[in-house]
């Protein structure tokens, strides 16, 4: 019986639903057991895996792919990218942001490829300088950047990563917890789905970047509200304060009164997923989904 399936981010191409599952339950158990329970059984928790559909065919390696600043194409990866280091230079003074870094900003780069080149250099280079960042390669950065915008871009990945999570969703399962694109990806679900859960909480998520993730969900949002998920009961979005990809940290504004925004520290490793399921904030969102009556959910509002 799936009481609580949790569905993962970008960068997990090259784990399984397995090795995934002995790094995060344990951790959401742990949330829930802080936030006094009721603590699901490890066997309660499910974990919608579907990284291996962004893994590159014929890979034998264990390593990423070797991306780097000429590999981040115009549109949606770039655009991505500046938004993450405009909002890494606002929380860190020690990262200088695109007009002082000399790239004039966005301004005339499609005209220069040169410049485009030397904007995406000086982003990665202030991006994995910065306090939260250290130690994160370019590839992986990249490779990050590439996942998000494909999903966002490909009919068919996008098709078949919300299958995997929708299959994973039985009639026993209360809540689900979803991580980074994740968040994206369950929140589509559950509209495009006859599947239905009482609880989401979302961790560091991409949904409040308003023209990059938010104008491009489906169903798309009318009059810039998104929709609620028909059946859900409560919304949890929980984002770290210095955490990059959820750039907008409050989704309540763009999905309705019901949804309830928490702020947590995830200390220097802000985006972490297991730093996000341990906090108190989110085992209480997990508990109060369990505890609370199932609910056999309505129209969408």
């Amino acid at each position: 019986m799936t009481k609580v399936v949790f569905v993962h981010g970008v960068g997990r191409q090259f784990l399984s639903e397995d090795s995934l599952a002995r790094d995060v339950v344990p951790e959401l158990r742990g949330g829930a057991r802080l936030a006094g329970g009721p603590v699901p059984e490890a066997e309660e928790v499910g974990v919608a895996f579907y990284g291996d559909l962004f893994r590159p065919a014929g890979a034998r390696s264990a390593g990423d792919e070797p991306f780097d600043a000429a590999d981040v194409e115009e549109g949606v990866e770039f655009d991505l990218l500046m938004e993450w280091w405009a909002q890494a230079a606002r929380i860190d003074p020690n990262v200088p942001g695109p007009d002082e870094a000399g790239t004039r900003g966005a301004v005339g780069l499609l005209a220069s490829q040169s410049l485009r080149l030397k904007t995406v250099r000086a982003a990665l280079d202030a991006l994995t300088g910065a306090r939260f960042l250290t130690g994160v390669l370019d590839r992986a950065l990249i490779g990050d950047l590439k996942q998000l915008a494909r999903y966002l871009t490909d009919d068919d990945v996008r098709t078949r990563v919300r299958a995997r999570v929708a299959a994973r969703i039985t009639p026993e399962t209360r809540v689900l917890v979803a991580h980074s694109l994740g968040s994206v990806v369950a929140y589509e679900t559950l509209c495009n789905t006859s599947h239905r859960v009482d609880t989401l909480v979302t961790l560091g998520s991409p949904l409040g970047m308003r023209a990059l993730v938010h104008a491009r969900l489906r169903p798309a949002p009318i009059e810039g509200m998104g929709w609620w998920p028909q059946g859900l009961r409560t919304w949890t979005n929980v984002a770290d304060s210095a955490d990059v990809v959820a750039v907008v940290r409050e989704l309540r504004p763009l999905f309705g009164d019901r949804l309830t925004d928490e702020l947590v520290h995830n200390g220097s490793h802000m985006h972490d997923a297991t730093r996000y399921l341990t906090a108190l904030e989110t085992g209480r969102a997990i508990v109060a989904g369990l505890r609370e009556p199932a609910t056999q959910g309505g129209p969408y509002e």
